[in-house]
């Protein structure tokens, strides 16, 4: 593998020429077990590659209406999703994960708003929407895994 002089270098050389098991064994040897995501987060595509440095993000749920008492973040609109989401950095990866299951964590406002800041992609323990609209993005450097992506490839599944 060749040497790399920044961390953009670094993060295509990754995307190029590595692939889960060769990172999965290297982790192992290091000592860091247990470092996989569940099998059920999947790209969307099976194309999609993502290598970045993590931009994390805890969802919570609110019930509108209800802001009476609650901090001055859980009063406005989208919480703090919203500055989250811009305060992405070049080659940062969108990880997300907290919620129900009762609405999407990522959809295409969202991920062109991820490709406008350069970011290499969304990881969200959740579902996402506006499939068809984020696959015609051509993310190039991104990509969504996600849980819906079972549902996708699946069509017998309920």
């Amino acid at each position: 593998m060749s040497l790399w002089n920044s961390d953009a270098e670094m993060l295509s050389l990754m995307r190029r020429q590595l692939y889960t098991a060769v990172v999965g064994d290297i982790l192992d040897q290091m000592g860091y077990v247990h470092q996989f995501l569940p099998s059920r987060i999947m790209p969307m595509r099976d194309d999609m590659i993502v290598a970045g440095r993590a931009m994390t993000v805890l969802e919570a749920d609110t019930v509108q209406g209800d802001a009476q008492g609650r901090s001055e973040q859980m009063r406005r609109s989208f919480g703090l999703m919203l500055e989250a989401l811009d305060d992405l950095k070049e080659n940062e990866v969108y990880l997300c994960s907290g919620a129900s299951p009762r609405y999407a964590l990522v959809g295409e406002l969202m991920c062109t708003r991820m490709q406008k800041l350069g970011a290499a992609g969304a990881v969200v323990n959740g579902f996402h929407r506006d499939t068809r609209g984020i696959l015609e993005l051509n993310f190039y450097q991104g990509s969504v895994f996600d849980t819906m992506s079972l549902y996708i490839k699946s069509p017998k599944t309920p």
